[in-house]
């Protein structure tokens, strides 16, 4: 939990520097394939920082995940596996050293997939779920790469330009609530990215 929050804080900071766009496209790429904390958060921070750009905010945070997401799906693809059947060693790594990216998850997410197809992907890409456990996995499964990019792209741009269009009509009120309130909300938002790894083992275990 501490080990988060510093990442969270750390991951805020870049919203006070001149370096917030660049940060922003850079974190949104990482998080799609190995970070874990979500763009959302600096997305939020930035938006209320220049309200007028907000929906640029929004597409550079999308462009960033869809293009991480593509290179999740080059590590699943290109570098899971040792040979057919055996672990790489970066997919050692990410069982070892990733949140939430067990075996067991992994394993258990094919069935998913032959079941769910875009929906699996679209599903992760809008909500909670961490996203990187999804693109890694539908390389290493070889998934359909043009439903795999469709549904990454609809479901990514939904959910920034989303946060980012709320954050820009109630800006003001909400940046004041978030004032006052920020060392609750940045707990309850560890929470939440807790149970987003929490979840992802209940549906796939």
């Amino acid at each position: 939990m501490k080990f988060l929050r510093k990442l969270y804080e750390w991951v805020l900071h870049w919203a006070e520097t001149p370096y917030g766009s660049l940060a922003l496209f850079l974190l949104a790429f990482a998080e799609s394939s190995f970070f874990p904390i979500p763009p959302d958060v600096l997305l939020i921070a930035l938006v209320l920082g220049s309200i007028k750009k907000a929906l640029r905010f929004a597409l550079i945070c999308s462009l960033g995940s869809i293009l991480g997401g593509m290179f999740g799906y080059f590590i699943g693809y290109k570098l899971w596996w040792a040979s057919p059947g055996v672990y790489s060693n970066i997919a050692h790594f990410f069982f070892d050293y990733i949140p939430g990216f067990t075996e067991k998850v992994f394993l258990a997410i094919k069935s998913k997939y032959d079941a769910w197809n875009f929906w699996i992907v679209f599903s992760a890409g809008f909500t909670i779920i961490p996203y990187k456990v999804i693109t890694i996995s539908a390389g290493a499964f070889n998934i359909n790469f043009s439903l795999f990019l469709l549904a990454s792209s609809i479901s990514r741009s939904t959910r920034f330009f989303l946060v980012a269009g709320l954050f820009r009509i109630f800006g003001v009120k909400i940046k004041r609530f978030i004032d006052k309130y920020f060392d609750l909300l940045a707990f309850l938002f560890l929470a939440l990215l807790i149970g987003g790894f929490i979840i992802i083992r209940l549906i796939f275990k």
